[in-house]
């Protein structure tokens, strides 16, 4: 687990068989599978009332760390929607930013994938906001050309047969 530029560097340099990224990188020719929709939130703690974006000015707004998808999405949205007058604090990954909104310590843009058992239990909620969600694509994605071993292949040959039913049974 790791932010994007890290994931393809590890593609690119032939350290790793697969990476599974929410953009596909530009460097580097790659082989994808479109796994799932990915879609990135605005969510806070369930104490914070629902929010217009003049309302978000006082608040900490927390960042993944420099490289990672999911900041440059959020960072595209604020610019978009003209937000200004933040706090801000950068965490390295999704588990480290849920447990600072846990905390109370701010709002962040964050998959929601990641957030099913904190929506659930009530602990986090999405505000919905003008410009979200922001939809990308889960990839599972190698090197072009990579000669890819015989588990790999019926790795990848798997999940493009039992894509849906995957999906149907651990995403649904």
């Amino acid at each position: 687990v790791s932010n994007k530029l890290s994931v393809v560097e590890s593609i690119k340099n032939n350290t790793s068989d697969f990476s599974l990224v929410s953009v596909l990188p530009e460097n580097i020719e790659v082989e994808s599978i479109e796994l799932l929709e990915n879609k990135l939130h605005m969510v806070g703690s369930s104490q914070f009332d629902d929010k217009n974006l003049e309302d978000l000015k006082g608040h900490t707004f927390i960042f993944r760390e420099m490289g990672s998808a999911t900041r440059q999405a959020m960072e595209r949205f604020i610019g978009q929607q003209k937000i200004s007058g933040f706090k801000r604090m950068e965490l390295v990954s999704n588990e480290a930013v849920k447990q600072a909104l846990n905390a109370k310590l701010g709002v962040s843009i964050m998959p929601l994938i990641g957030l099913k058992n904190e929506l659930e239990n009530k602990q986090l909620k999405i505000f919905p906001l003008k410009g979200l969600p922001i939809t990308t694509y889960w990839n599972l994605i190698h090197a072009k050309g990579k000669q890819l071993s015989p588990a790999a292949l019926a790795l990848t040959d798997h999940i493009q047969k039992h894509k849906q039913e995957i999906i149907d049974e651990h995403f649904g």
